[in-house]
């Protein structure tokens, strides 16, 4: 991946949900770009791992265990990485849950730990990192889901958490913007290599369904999703607030997915 337009070089990027996945994909070209990162995720051997192997692209990285559904927690790894590396010019909450299920087989717990972690989660770091974030110039991203404004069957939980975190998004913008911070949510495709895609498409067969969907006729990449946070957070994107921004090759302009076959493969694979 080739980030050379991009200069981050003494900026600190704080990554909710970092250990994997997007997440980790978009931190490690931001690493690559010059910024200190900090990253919080539910284990603590995962995101220790994930911090060393930033540390290899020679900047500094952090890595503490904190779960988004525990304010206390969020509160304490936010205050140790403004006392590692300052205070966070770039915001990145992409903690998420997702399984596929029928509203009627979803007990209520269910559909609760995909709100909590998503929609309660994303507050809670956005909410207490309100008092850490450089102002004016922070920039808050929130990865959020095309199952926030396309209904999905199966996904009923999603879709319901995703819809808040993009309301939430174009609140806070409103809210802060005076303060000089900058809040959008980039809603990203099927993106390969992602267990969230693997999860919705578990099958060969599925997954190459998915991508004939796409108008671009293919997966995404997670370098799609970084180049667009870049830009978002650097001075390209200045004047970009409130915005929910799909990096989707087109999926969204499709109309809802049917996932009928993806969860009788995953019930049959016990995924």
């Amino acid at each position: 991946m080739d980030f050379s337009a991009f200069n981050f070089s003494g900026r600190h990027l704080f990554v909710a949900g970092g250990s994997s996945g997007i997440n980790f994909g978009v931190a490690q070209a931001f690493a690559r770009a010059g910024a200190r990162v900090s990253l919080i995720s539910r284990s603590a051997d995962k995101v220790a791992a994930a911090a060393a192997q930033l540390e290899t692209l020679g900047t500094q990285a952090l890595g503490i265990a904190a779960d988004v559904r525990q304010p206390d927690a969020v509160e304490r790894a936010l205050a140790a990485a403004r006392e590692r590396f300052g205070p966070i010019d770039v915001l990145l909450s992409g903690a998420a849950g997702n399984f596929l299920a029928r509203a009627l087989d979803m007990s209520p717990n269910a559909f609760k730990t995909v709100v909590d972690i998503d929609l309660l989660g994303s507050f809670n770091v956005a909410r207490l990192a309100h008092a850490h974030l450089r102002k004016p110039g922070a920039c808050v991203i929130q990865i959020s889901a095309g199952q926030a404004f396309t209904p999905t069957p199966f996904q009923a939980h999603v879709c319901a958490a995703k819809a808040g975190v993009d309301m939430l998004t174009r609140v806070l913008a409103q809210e802060w913007g005076a303060e000089g911070i900058r809040i959008n949510s980039i809603v990203p495709g099927p993106i390969a290599d992602t267990e969230g895609l693997q999860r919705l498409a578990p099958t060969p067969q599925t997954m190459e369904a998915m991508a004939q969907r796409v108008p671009l006729k293919r997966l995404g990449r997670i370098e799609d999703i970084a180049r667009i946070a870049m830009v978002l957070a650097s001075d390209w994107g200045s004047y970009i607030t409130g915005a929910v921004i799909p990096v989707d090759g087109g999926l969204a302009l499709t109309g809802p997915r049917d996932f009928t076959a993806a969860a009788e493969a995953s019930r049959r694979t016990g995924t």
